[in-house]
C-alpha cells in the first residue's frame, strides 16, 4: 500500500481562499523543492512521518468535518500525492489542495478543487512556475499570488491580463511585510478583478504558531 510522509493534520480555521473563516481539517505533507524567501512553514521541509495512505485518511477523519485541505511543503512533490487526493475524495465532501504551480495539475482527480499559489518575483522561486497550469484551472479552483511589493503586484497584474484566468484570484500581502491597505490601494486603482487576502489565522493565533 502507498504511503505519504505527513508533517501533521490538524484541525482549524480555513484562513485562505474563498473558503477563509470555515472550519477545515489540514493535512500537511512534508518536503518541497522552493525555498520561497518568506515561507512560513519550513519545519515542512524535514520533519515528517511515514503514513500509509488510509491511516491518513482515518486520521483525518477522525475530526469529524468534511472540508479538508491537503497542504505543505509542497503536496504534489510526493509520488502518491495523487493516490491520497483521491482516497480523500472519496471520504470528505470538499477536498482543497494548496500547491505552488510547480508541478502539473492537469491529471488531478477532478473532484479536487485546487489552489494554486504561483509565485511572484519577490519569492525568488519565479523560475518554478509552471505557467501553462493557468490554463487547467477549473470551476472551484483558485488562483493565488503572494505578494511583497509593487515589482511583485505589476508582475501579478500582467500574469492576469496575459491569461485571464477564469476563476478567483488572490492577490495576498506578505504577513509583517507588506501593509494590506498598500496593496488595497494599487487594487483600487487599477481596478482589477482580484480579491484581497489577507490569512486570518495569523490574526487570530500568534503568527509563529503552528498547528492552527
Amino acid at each position: 500500500m502507498s504511503s505519504v510522509r505527513v508533517t501533521e493534520i490538524y484541525l482549524s480555521i480555513q484562513g485562505e481562499s474563498t473558503h477563509a473563516g470555515r472550519p477545515c481539517v489540514f493535512l500537511r505533507l512534508a518536503g518541497c523543492p522552493l525555498r520561497c524567501r518568506w515561507c512560513d512553514t519550513t519545519y515542512a521541509f524535514s520533519e515528517g512521518t511515514s503514513m500509509e495512505i488510509e491511516e491518513a485518511v482515518s486520521t483525518a477523519l477522525e475530526h469529524g468535518i468534511d472540508l479538508i485541505e491537503v497542504t505543505g511543503g509542497e503536496p504534489l512533490a510526493q509520488p502518491a500525492a495523487g493516490e491520497l487526493l483521491e482516497r480523500l475524495c472519496d471520504n470528505f465532501s470538499e477536498v482543497l489542495l494548496e500547491t505552488s504551480g510547480a508541478y502539473p495539475i492537469e491529471a488531478l482527480d477532478r473532484r479536487v478543487s485546487v489552489i494554486l499559489d504561483m509565485k511572484a518575483p519577490g519569492s525568488g522561486e519565479t523560475k518554478r512556475n509552471i505557467v501553462d497550469n493557468i490554463s487547467h484551472l477549473r470551476h472551484g479552483d483558485e488562483l493565488k499570488i503572494v505578494i511583497a511589493d509593487r515589482r511583485d503586484y505589476e508582475w501579478a497584474k500582467a500574469l492576469l491580463e496575459e491569461h485571464s484566468p477564469a476563476v478567483p484570484v488572490h492577490f495576498s500581502p506578505v504577513h509583517g511585510e507588506m501593509e494590506p491597505r498598500q496593496l488595497a490601494d494599487w487594487i483600487l486603482a487599477d481596478r482589477l478583478t482580484a480579491r484581497l487576502q489577507l490569512q486570518q489565522h495569523k490574526y487570530i493565533w500568534d503568527p509563529e504558531a503552528r498547528g492552527v
